[in-house]
């Protein structure tokens, strides 16, 4: 029989993957415990040592904001802005 689709919460996972990072308890016997394939705490113990830097970090740090990004959104607003002025200018709203 097939089981469906479960989706896990993060600190779900996040239990599951310290409890494979400390080490006391098998894969299998973890698998067990948790109801989870073995492969899964795996790859959530990958995870958690993959960003485990980034905890600190500190709020607003790690990726840089991408200028050509930004300019291209501000350009974007800028566009809407202006179209919404002269619809409203139309409609004798401003």
């Amino acid at each position: 029989m097939k089981r469906t689709r479960r989706n896990h919460s993060a600190s779900f996972k996040a239990k599951v993957a310290l409890a494979a990072i400390k080490g006391d308890k098998t894969l299998v016997e973890l698998a067990e415990q948790f109801d989870v394939h073995p492969n899964q705490i795996s790859d959530w113990k990958q995870q958690v040592l993959d960003r485990a830097s980034t905890v600190f970090e500190g709020p607003g740090k790690g990726k840089e904001p991408d200028l050509k990004e930004l300019h291209a959104k501000i350009g974007e607003l800028t566009l809407e802005n202006d179209f919404l002025e002269r619809a409203l200018t139309k409609a004798g709203r401003l």
